[in-house]
């Protein structure tokens, strides 16, 4: 891929504490794979390239609201989460108790984040951005081709490339700026989504590799 800041943004989902921080929901499952990848440390090395050489962030969102708990029916994450409240809000316009919460975002990315030009779309309520407005926002922008990271591998991030694929976008996933969950039964979700990575985007990079080529 061809980076410029004219038609390239940096789309990280979900850099929030419950999936990277010691202290969220979901550090059990996903702790070993952040600190292996250098996860945090290279999601902020992206960062703060990004805004040294102004090239436009975007950030995808996972929120859970009380109304969201009476869903009917659930998938074993979706359930997972509900179970130990990962990404909870007060209410889609409440923001009671939000700071420093699992939903929060990690402290050491809030300067990038909250700098007046990151671009925050509304959350995404499963796993991809078909719930969102991230294309929508994207293509306002006339961006064309994405360089994608955040959490979790084999989940949302897995599930944003595919439907950002379908919608005709050029994407490049940064394989150490993720991670992915452990399970004893169900296997290691990071080795499944580097993968699939691998099968469906138009590179996979390190992030050494993205630093070098955003010119």
């Amino acid at each position: 891929m061809n980076l410029s800041k004219l038609n390239t943004a940096i789309v990280f989902i979900d850099p929030q504490n419950d999936v990277l921080s010691d202290r969220g929901a979901n550090w059990e499952a996903v702790g070993a794979s952040v600190m292996e990848n250098h996860t945090v440390e290279n999601m902020e090395r992206i960062f703060k390239a990004a805004k040294e050489r102004d090239y436009p962030v975007y950030i995808s969102p996972h929120y859970f609201y009380p109304t969201d708990v009476t869903w009917k029916m659930n998938g074993p994450v979706e359930q997972s989460e509900f179970d130990n409240h990962s990404f909870a809000r007060k209410g889609a316009l409440d923001l009671t108790g939000f700071r420093d919460s699992g939903a929060d975002w990690l402290d050491r990315f809030k300067p990038y984040i909250e700098d007046g030009k990151t671009i925050v779309v509304s959350p995404h309520k499963v796993f991809g951005p078909q719930t969102n407005d991230l294309v929508l926002q994207l293509r306002k922008r006339r961006v064309e081709k994405i360089l994608l990271g955040g959490m979790i591998a084999n989940l949302c991030v897995e599930s944003h490339l595919r439907e950002l694929l379908e919608q005709g976008f050029e994407i490049s996933v940064i394989k150490d700026a993720v991670a992915g969950p452990r399970h004893p039964e169900w296997g290691d979700g990071y080795k499944a989504a580097v993968t699939n990575y691998h099968f469906l985007a138009h590179a996979v990079l390190t992030t050494d590799e993205v630093l070098v080529a955003m010119n």
